[in-house]
């Protein structure tokens, strides 16, 4: 008879939307449903949002050098707790982490806000969104506070900046929300 190791089955946890997920290193949360918000905070109380984690991803605190840490459920959540992962797995995690913070860094970059916005929303819409025949639908409840805090401004700039796309048929707001990207309608902020 041969006996062979079987890891313990990982124990799904569900977390309601705004609860923030404990932290223990070096446990790694994989995301199974829903989307979290990483960040972490200035000395003067300024939030600095690292990023947003999906279906998939793996987030914690091994993860991150900064301190403090948080890990915030945006929607309500279903996560996996794993104490260790193999080296192979920590490679792409790392990549993706990396790649995120690129491609945000990058976003937040523009000068102008509508711009920052447009950009934000498409990446929204890559990693979160569903094509539909109007355009991407943005199902992710994200607050005008959210968006403003992810592009480091205002929420009264965040709201005036979706009202002034929205009245040039850029974006659609729907109830709960949700956005819609109507992707014909922002060609020019691409250029």
């Amino acid at each position: 008879m041969t006996l062979t190791y079987q890891p313990p089955t990982p124990h799904r946890w569900h977390f309601d939307n705004r609860a923030i997920l404990p932290l223990r290193n070096p446990n790694f949360w994989k995301i199974e449903s829903g989307v979290v918000k990483t960040s972490t905070w200035l000395e003067d109380g300024t939030l600095i949002v690292l990023g947003l984690w999906g279906p998939g991803n793996f987030v914690g605190k091994t993860l991150e050098r900064v301190n403090p840490y948080q890990v915030e459920c945006i929607t309500p959540v279903q996560a996996v707790s794993f104490s260790a992962l193999e080296s192979y797995q920590m490679a792409e995690i790392l990549l993706s982490h990396l790649q995120q913070a690129q491609e945000l860094s990058i976003i937040r970059s523009y000068k102008r806000t509508d711009v920052m916005v447009v950009k934000l929303l498409s990446w929204l819409g890559n990693q979160f969104g569903k094509q539909t025949g109007t355009g991407q639908l943005i199902d992710v409840r994200l607050t005008h506070q959210d968006i403003a805090d992810l592009l480091g401004t205002t929420r009264v700039t965040i709201t005036r900046a979706l009202n002034s796309l929205e009245q040039q048929g850029a974006v659609e707001r729907l109830p709960v929300h949700r956005l819609l990207l109507r992707e014909e309608d922002i060609w020019h902020y691409e250029i």
